[in-house]
């Protein structure tokens, strides 16, 4: 831990991408039938993305783990941030009532309604299994590997979404938002509860972007994302145990024949 905090490197690359998120500033592009929202966090992102490219040989491996690290330990203090906001708003909290817990049912029904018929019309076999079941963070890697395992084809396709969720997650769910609520269809409340997907950097990223187009709900943004945030982590893993994963694979049983019926054949091939 006192090597990740001495590598002086790493603190002055941020510092340094800090300083040019907020000297650009929170921006809005409108595109007529909505408005893009860019904030600082999003162009530390794409920065950051940008400088660890290992072509460009800026950071090393070594040095990636370790801002992997710092990142999760920056993430406990937002999160300890949000628990101070979440305490004098727990009254408000508890009038969402069951707004704010089913809502929650979009994250997982979501995934699988919307994407396992995508993926299989892509032609993906077992993995859209692992993909779609979740959005594939950490317990829910660990739920495939211990029914599945890590290298089988529902290993693969969630560990893929896994790391695409990870580069792209953020950037991806922080224009979504920004545009959502620009369309002036949802309620900014509706909104930051969507956000709370069960990632933090999701969820920051997500949130922050609503806070630039509804900058005087962004308190109330940040703690129904947090609030969601936290049910969907708490709840996330029994419910994926038990109802997610043995529903996606029941409807891959239904709908694989039907839409990746050449998928299917290979998979039959190669079992025997």
């Amino acid at each position: 831990m006192n090597g990740n905090v001495r590598d002086w490197k790493l603190h002055l690359i941020v510092l340094l991408l800090v300083m040019v998120g907020e000297w650009i500033g929170a921006k809005k592009i409108d595109l007529g039938f909505g408005v893009l929202a860019l904030f600082p966090m999003l162009y530390v992102l794409v920065l950051g993305g940008i400088i660890s490219w290992p072509a460009f040989r800026w950071l090393s491996e070594p040095q990636m783990k370790k801002a992997a690290t710092i990142l999760g330990i920056a993430f406990m203090l937002f999160v300890a941030k949000l628990g101070t906001m979440l305490g004098p708003s727990l009254l408000q909290i508890f009038d969402a009532g069951w707004s704010l817990t089913f809502q929650e049912v979009g994250h997982f029904v979501g995934t699988i309604v919307l994407g396992l018929p995508i993926a299989l019309w892509l032609g993906m076999g077992r993995e859209s299994i692992g993909a779609t079941f979740s959005i594939d963070r950490e317990p829910n890697l660990a739920i495939i590997s211990e029914k599945y395992g890590a290298d089988s084809p529902e290993g693969r396709g969630a560990l893929g979404v896994y790391v695409c969720g990870t580069l792209f997650g953020a950037i991806y769910l922080a224009l979504l938002a920004g545009f959502l609520g620009s369309m002036g269809i949802f309620h900014p409340i509706s909104l930051a509860m969507g956000a709370g997907v069960g990632s933090g950097s999701m969820m920051a990223a997500a949130s922050g972007a609503l806070a630039v187009v509804f900058p005087e709900f962004e308190k109330d943004i940040a703690v129904f994302a947090g609030a969601a945030n936290l049910i969907t982590t708490i709840l996330g893993t029994y419910i994926c145990i038990f109802f997610s994963l043995p529903v996606t694979v029941k409807l891959y049983g239904w709908l694989a024949p039907k839409i990746a019926k050449n998928q299917v054949a290979k998979e039959e091939e190669t079992r025997i």
